[in-house]
């Protein structure tokens, strides 16, 4: 943003504060990412009260996520505007309030336009949490308060679709808007009471121009990729839109290349760290994004298991990543940054092939202990790029490289299931969807296929160099969180 030196708390964060901060931070995080997929399991409930068909229900998914990837782009200008706290705390309420909406929707369009309302609470919420993570701890600290923190991301698309399916089949489903409001509320005291509010001294104007080309373009790449093998559209449609999304995104990186204050700041690709972590990100996340869409598939319509017992089966990924957690600043500390990401992408890439072993007869043991290997991997995965994003960033481009990060992450996660869908469409034609034999091949040979791409996107991490990050993954400083 071109600013002038950053204008620190008052006074220094309380001890409480900082060791309240990653669970405040943590809650929101769960809140957004919960969303993306809650509803998943609840499509067929919630159009039938709508009186819409479960199609028309792909709107009310899509529109979320295209909300998030249009207004992540402004959440560092923004938190250096007007600050930390307020902007984190609009945030929560934004989001509580489009919740509340959306549980007292009596059609299909409020529904829509509650959710746009909701996915812009959303996005202030994961990139300005994160921001403050950064400002507050020192980078010894960092990979702590991260790792804490990350659990969110990977907990919540799993516990979603189970939730949802418990939620509307043993209550209503408005709750599952409805339980959002008291945990915002709560939210929005604890950032009332312990939350820094770090702004900028000054900012420069908001650049609008980029906002439109950036925003537009993501957009509408979103929505292709929502649409995509629905044949709703034809294959010169898509062709056509999918280019001017092309188009627009490359109109950004021209307009961004020569403006000093556009909306993201692409010199920091200039970075060995940040180009690695942030490209890195991206591209893994092209593989493993989609397990959580393959894997439901392949217990229920595959292996004949219900919704819930599906989702007991995936609950044991949640369980490593927390049990983990504690691990990950010792294992940066002795292996750094390169050799763990470099030789657990290549294990991640592995342990998606071994998925793909599970069919008809296979021992529920088995399942159970590669979902515990798959958690802890991929929390040590997803922990290592996002602190080593800000390992050389100085503190005025913390905000432009939060909001960066964030933006990626969440094309990536939109990329990562419209892949798998891709992949799964391939090896699986519509008129043997219903075919358990064919599903559990087809899945199993996407599986396979993601696994080879997520363990040659390790070659990425092949550009670190031994100490790189190091300030970051050597711990020095007590346990937060």
């Amino acid at each position: 943003m071109a600013a002038m030196d950053t204008v620190l708390p008052p006074s220094p964060p309380s001890v409480t504060s900082k060791r309240l901060l990653p669970w405040l931070v943590a809650v929101a995080f769960f809140m957004e990412s919960l969303d993306t997929t809650v509803l998943n399991t609840a499509v067929p409930v919630i159009s039938q009260a709508l009186r819409v068909t479960p199609l028309s229900m792909k709107s009310v998914l899509a529109s979320y996520t295209l909300s998030l990837a249009v207004f992540i782009p402004i959440s560092g200008w923004m938190a250096d505007r007007f600050g930390t706290r307020r902007v984190f705390g609009s945030a929560i309420g934004l989001f509580s309030l489009g919740s509340f909406l959306c549980g007292v929707s009596t059609s299909i369009h409020m529904l829509v336009a509650c959710r746009i309302l909701q996915g812009c609470g959303g996005a202030m919420m994961v990139p300005v949490g994160r921001l403050t993570l950064v400002r507050t701890f020192a980078k010894s600290e960092l990979v702590r308060a991260m790792s804490f923190v990350a659990i969110p991301a990977l907990v919540g698309p799993m516990l979603g679709p189970i939730a949802g399916g418990l939620i509307v089949g043993y209550l209503h489903w408005r709750l599952i808007f409805f339980v959002n409001i008291p945990i915002g509320l709560a939210g929005l005291l604890m950032v009332h009471l312990h939350l820094p509010d770090y702004r900028e001294a000054r900012t420069d104007p908001l650049d609008v121009v980029g906002l439109i080309l950036f925003g537009s373009g993501v957009a509408l790449l979103s929505y292709v990729l929502e649409i995509f093998g629905e044949h709703t559209l034809s294959a010169g449609e898509i062709a056509g839109l999918l280019a001017i999304a092309l188009s627009l995104i490359a109109g950004y990186g021209i307009h961004g290349s020569h403006n000093p204050t556009s909306l993201l700041h692409l010199s920091l690709f200039r970075i060995r760290t940040f180009r690695a972590a942030v490209s890195g990100n991206f591209f893994t996340r092209l593989g493993i994004g989609g397990v959580p869409f393959l894997l439901p598939m392949l217990y229920q319509v595959g292996l004949g298991y219900s919704p819930v017992q599906s989702g007991l089966l995936i609950m044991p990924q949640a369980i490593a990543s927390m049990s983990t957690k504690f691990m990950l600043p010792k294992i940066l500390g002795r292996f750094g940054y390169r050799g763990v990401l470099v030789s657990n992408t290549v294990i991640l890439g592995i342990l998606l092939v071994l998925f793909a072993t599970i069919g008809i007869g296979t021992p529920v043991k088995f399942i159970v202990l590669l979902a515990l290997c798959y958690g802890a991997f991929t929390s040590l995965q997803y922990t290592s790029m996002n602190t080593l994003v800000y390992a050389d960033i100085s503190e005025q481009e913390t905000s432009n490289a939060s909001s960066i990060a964030s933006t990626v992450q969440q094309m990536s996660i939109s990329f990562g299931v419209a892949t798998a869908g891709l992949a799964t469409t391939i090896f699986v034609p519509p008129r043997l969807g219903s075919d358990s034999h064919a599903m559990i091949r087809g899945i199993h040979i996407a599986l396979v296929a993601l696994g080879g791409f997520t363990a040659l996107s390790s070659m990425i991490f092949h550009s670190l160099k031994r100490g790189d990050g190091s300030d970051v993954s050597q711990e020095k400083l007590p346990h937060v969180g």
